[in-house]
């Protein structure tokens, strides 16, 4: 007997382990991603790089407020697409999840999520850029739109599955009618779900380029109108990477050390804002 459980806690030993070994393994490269991205880039940080333009080959220095204004712009319209949409198709998948209906939206979510994101700045491309003439950040931000609604869909609705039926059928019990059952009580309770899947998949598409290339092209200059060619980090980096210039290339390290830090904060801030909003029953 004594042997039988020394052997049982040596086996659990051995798999800890293992788990243990696997979690490092994962964890490593990301690590190893983020500190050469760091060294890299952070000798490129000073104000100037904030807040001047590219500069042309040839001149040293130069910055990315181009790109960051353009980032904000495309993403933040972007999000007004899709965050109001994508909380709605989450509230009916939640709402009616035994209709025909319901099956065949989730499954075309599902296909939607899976979609390289180069083959939507095809699509938008055609469906977009191509009748209007002209490139656009407009269009830019219905791509990317697009590429956010599965997970703030999903969030929204594995959030509000997790409320107690029994919530609603109070409220309706009482005579409140469903509209605002829905509203003030059901929309309310599941917001921590809404939110973090809304941060998630702006964190997701801020650093996305192949739609972009497609879509809103880059510009030079410091452009507001969505309407027209506008740049952004992603596209500044892919632009001044390739290059066969070393000062841009500092630059791009620059941009990428600026759009990580952007998109671990976002996740950072999703964590939180998960913890303190939980939902328990």
């Amino acid at each position: 007997m004594d042997k039988l459980i020394r052997l049982r806690f040596y086996k659990d030993r051995l798999f800890k382990g293992g788990i243990i070994l696997m979690t490092v393994l994962s964890t490593v490269p990301l690590l190893l991603i983020l500190f050469y991205i760091v060294k890299q880039g952070i000798s490129s940080i000073n104000w100037d790089f904030f807040i001047n333009l590219p500069k042309p080959v040839g001149e040293k220095g130069g910055g990315i407020i181009n790109g960051l204004i353009g980032t904000g712009i495309i993403v933040l319209v972007a999000s007004v697409i899709a965050i109001p949409f994508g909380a709605i198709v989450g509230l009916y998948l939640s709402e009616y999840s035994r209709d025909k209906l319901s099956y065949w939206v989730g499954l075309c979510v599902d296909v939607l999520q899976g979609i390289p994101s180069i083959v939507l700045g095809i699509i938008i491309y055609l469906w977009v850029v191509k009748p209007t003439g002209h490139f656009s950040a407009l269009s830019g931000s219905i791509a990317l739109a697009i590429m956010m609604l599965p997970p703030i869909i999903k969030s929204t609705e594995e959030t509000l599955k997790l409320i107690p039926v029994t919530i609603k059928e109070a409220s309706l019990a009482l005579g409140v009618p469903y509209y605002k059952t829905i509203l003030r009580i059901i929309l309310p309770m599941g917001f921590s779900g809404i939110l973090s899947g809304s941060i998630l998949s702006i964190s997701r598409v801020a650093g996305e380029t192949a739609p972009l290339l497609f879509t809103a092209f880059g510009n030079p200059f410091i452009n507001t109108n969505i309407l027209k060619p506008m740049s952004s980090l992603p596209l500044l980096i892919f632009n001044y990477a390739g290059s066969a210039y070393e000062d841009w290339h500092k630059l791009a390290w620059g941009a990428s050390f600026v759009l990580i830090m952007m998109i671990l904060f976002l996740n950072i801030v999703t964590k939180i804002l998960e913890r303190r909003w939980k939902i328990q029953f």
